[in-house]
């Protein structure tokens, strides 16, 4: 678990954890820096009770100023996926491993920046509460930075995406869902040939649906 301090968003949980509480909580989360230039903290959204919990890198440009998790050019990507792949909508809570928006700026346009590994240890703090609360059957982590939020620095997506495997240890021990890596669906729009970039992502959430 993170620990308490400056640089953690611990300090900022509330005493009672729901989701609303918790998404009420975050609003005025200042546990690292991202807070100062983003619009808004953008939290998980979902069932409290859903099978699956979707877990991405941070909220992208349209997710900051909507105010919503996924609802850019990848969460289109993602609600294709999640289609084909048999996965109910009304069954995943969506969130990411960072909840404010880290950007650096060019003229008018603001340039997704990964957060730092200091902010995704800081934010740790409101995704473990989420799983804590949810306790999903199948946590499908999407990308790299997802990954070393729930399960751990030494996992590699490259390497073992679309297996199901154990949560790290930095998660509440009492959420015991399987965990299945994959790439987070913004890389499928970068990929030189998107169909079969998203072909091995559809075929990783395949895996996810029939591990459930």
């Amino acid at each position: 678990m993170a620990k308490d301090g400056n640089n953690s968003a611990a300090r900022f949980l509330p005493d009672h954890l729901d989701l609303a509480s918790l998404r009420g909580a975050a609003a005025a989360c200042e546990g690292c820096g991202l807070y100062r230039n983003a619009t808004r903290t953008v939290f998980g959204e979902g069932p409290a009770e859903a099978r699956f919990m979707l877990v991405g890198e941070q909220p992208g440009d349209q997710e900051d100023l909507k105010g919503h998790p996924f609802v850019g050019p990848a969460g289109r990507v993602l609600d294709r996926g999640l289609e084909e792949a048999g996965i109910d909508r009304d069954e995943v809570y969506l969130t990411n491993a960072v909840k404010h928006f880290s950007f650096t700026s060019r003229g008018k346009r603001r340039i997704h920046q990964k957060p730092t590994a200091a902010e995704v240890d800081a934010c740790r703090p409101w995704l473990n509460a989420e799983l804590a609360v949810v306790r999903p059957e199948v946590v499908v982590v999407l990308g790299a930075t997802a990954a070393r939020a729930v399960l751990g620095r030494d996992f590699r997506v490259t390497r073992q995406r679309g297996e199901p495997v154990p949560l790290g240890d930095d998660v509440p021990a009492e959420v015991t869902a399987v965990a299945v890596a994959t790439v987070h669906p913004s890389a499928v729009l970068r990929a030189p040939d998107r169909d079969a970039a998203y072909a091995g992502f559809l075929a990783d959430l395949q895996v996810a649906a029939r591990t459930a």
